[in-house]
């Protein structure tokens, strides 16, 4: 796949691009309508790349409402042309549920129509999804995200559950997109401990338990990172780490166990995506993200342990 002359970065790390250590996500979207053939190149390759899934008007709809919320909150350089969301010097974003919250368009694409036909045909039956929506904003010159895999942080229900990572607009290279590491879903035999931890668990026994408790400290000591270097993680563990140049109306979804991580942002705009999960209605389900108001990672989602 060609990188043209950008020198690719995730958490500041410049990325091996040679053909054994970078490749191109395979797009399935040839087979987005084969239930059998979904679930077989899921259980093989863990992740699933669909190219031009969901209706890019929609796409483009739910990013101007995004562009919208963080323009009233003075984060847009209005230097430029408001699609464009180039961000000012200095700007973050507000969280997850402000751009969230009563977001029409948002919702019609993540949770009706093909989206939810999709985890349909990949679970067999009648699929939820959780009621918290991740918002992403990643200014002009934000990091990478570091490798992880999502079960840390939503094991408590089943396993049996898919995350969607859909991109807001176009995400060429210098805006960083999302990138899996292949075949990392098979990898949990090393990974045995890692998987097994929940970000929300505890110590009581530990100094700063009453700060967790009282909500003065998100997490002890860990924040469910694998990594915080992705080119010595992909060294470690082989494969290489594959993704693509995003586009309005794509799609890519992968398994609690498939290590993910992001490119940096090196664009002057901002990198917009949405995660949300899936699984069927008749699993168990972890309940801190349930709810009129998900409880998430605050204090009534901890969970105690003695260490």
């Amino acid at each position: 796949m060609s990188t043209t002359a950008l020198a690719l970065t995730s958490l500041g790390h410049t990325l091996d691009t040679s053909d054994s250590a970078w490749g191109e996500l395979r797009d399935s979207a040839g087979i987005a309508t084969d239930p059998h053939a979904l679930a077989q190149r899921m259980r093989e390759e863990g992740y699933l790349f669909l190219r031009g899934y969901v209706d890019a008007g929609e796409v483009l709809e739910t990013r101007a409402e995004i562009i919208r919320r963080l323009a009233n909150h003075d984060l847009i350089d209005e230097d430029y042309p408001l699609d464009e969301a180039v961000s000012r010097p200095g700007a973050a974003g507000p969280g997850h549920e402000e751009l969230a919250e009563n977001n029409q368009p948002l919702k019609k694409l993540l949770y009706s129509g093909p989206m939810m036909a999709l985890y349909e045909r990949l679970l067999g039956g009648v699929v939820r999804h959780f009621d918290f929506t991740w918002l992403r904003t990643v200014p002009a010159g934000g990091g990478g995200t570091y490798p992880h895999c999502d079960v840390v942080y939503m094991g408590r229900g089943t396993r049996n559950l898919f995350t969607a990572w859909t991109p807001l607009g176009d995400v060429p290279f210098e805006v960083g997109g999302l990138m899996i590491l292949e075949g990392s879903h098979h990898k949990a035999g090393k990974l045995r401990k890692y998987l097994g931890r929940d970000v929300d668990a505890y110590c009581v026994n530990y100094p700063d338990a009453a700060e967790i408790e009282s909500g003065r400290k998100l997490w002890q000591n860990w924040d469910g990172r694998l990594s915080s270097d992705p080119v010595s993680l992909r060294e470690k563990l082989g494969g290489r780490w594959l993704t693509t140049e995003f586009q309005a109306g794509d799609v890519l979804t992968f398994t609690m166990e498939t290590i993910h991580a992001s490119l940096d942002n090196h664009s002057n705009r901002y990198r917009l995506s949405s995660d949300s999960r899936y699984q069927l209605a008749s699993d168990p389900i972890d309940d801190r993200w349930i709810g009129e108001h998900p409880v998430a990672h605050g204090v009534a989602g901890k969970k105690q342990k003695i260490c």
